[in-house]
Order: structure tokens, then sequence, then C-alpha cells
């Protein structure tokens, strides 16, 4: 049986500004990650989406995870680099078909369903797996993982939400899955 766990990772100025950039974590969300690395789940195999956000977290919690290119986060296309109130001012239209279709990717980029098969690859392709691992990744990486592994519809991924350094966990087998998400990751623990 298979278990992964996806850690979300810490937010910065890019994720609080609700923006399609790449930025490096701040000192204060690196702090954080710091601060979270004793309540991480046992792992063997360790990832990080290639993301500087994702690999400064990573480092941030103290794990020496490999780059894995099938983690990265979702293509945006043109609209890399600008705000999701910028886009919904110039672009009305397009953002509201990118919002309610997953199939459509206006921007130039990926779909949300391209997204969803693409992370639930990566997904299967680990699910023989014995022994525990651990990814951090972006929180539309964990979205597109959960609507693959719970064989939800593609049009509920933007209805999960998933916060800063928390974890997702699934276990199972290819094609049945099971969920344990939402857990903070928090020195506490």
């Amino acid at each position: 049986m298979a278990r992964i766990t996806l850690v979300s990772p810490a937010v910065n100025a890019a994720l609080r500004q609700v923006r399609f950039d790449d930025a490096r974590l701040d000192e204060s969300a690196a702090r954080r990650a710091r601060a979270a690395a004793g309540a991480l789940p046992p792992h063997e195999v360790m990832f990080t989406a290639p993301s500087e956000r994702c690999r400064g977290t990573a480092k941030a919690l103290g794990l020496d995870a490999a780059v894995v290119r099938e983690l990265r986060d979702l293509d945006v296309g043109r609209w890399q680099g600008r705000s999701l109130d910028e886009v919904a001012r110039v672009a009305p239209e397009e953002m509201a078909e990118w919002l309610t279709d997953p199939a459509v990717a206006p921007h130039g980029g990926e779909s949300v369903s391209d997204l969803v098969e693409r992370v639930g690859s990566w997904l299967e392709s680990w699910s023989g797996h014995g022994g525990p691992i651990l990814a951090v990744a972006e929180p539309a990486v964990v979205r597109a993982g959960l609507v693959h592994a719970l064989a939800i519809p593609a049009e509920t991924f933007w209805r999960l939400d998933v916060a800063p350094l928390s974890v997702t966990e699934l276990s199972g087998r290819s094609g049945r899955w099971n969920l344990r998400c939402g857990r903070p990751l928090t020195a506490a623990e």
C-alpha cells in the first residue's frame, strides 16, 4: 500500500497577492517552515515541485528532496506574473471560462483537466511503492491529486482549499485511494 503525503508550501508574497508567479519564501515564511519541520510524518522518499516556493519550503523543512517536474504548478501561459484581479479586469470572459470549464486553457497554458491527468499519472506511478513518500507541492497540484485520487469531477478543483504548510495524506493502491486532508503542519504536533 502506498502512503503519499503532500505538503503545501509556506505562504509567500505571490500567494498573499494571489499572483500567478513563483517567488522565493520571505524570511517569515521560511521561519514558519523551519519551526514545522519536526511535525513531518515519517517518510522514506522525498520530492519537491520545481518552483522556488516549494524548493525553499523543502529546504526550510530540512528535506533533501528530489525535484520532480510532474509536480510543477499549473501552467497559466500568458497570465504568468499577473494577479488574479488584473486578469479578471482585462479578460473577464476568459477568466470565467477558465474557472468553470476544466477542459479549457484560454491563457495558452495548461487546462485543469490536463493538470489532473499529469498529477494523477504521477500518483499512480508511485501507487505500488511500499514506503512512505513525502512531496512538497503547490496548492493546485495538491487539489489535482485530490480530484484524481477521489475520482471526483474536475469541476470541483476550484472548490478545494489547500492551506499553506498543510498536510494531505493519500493511502491506498492504484485506483483506490483514501484521504486524510487539511492537517496543519505545526511545531506543536
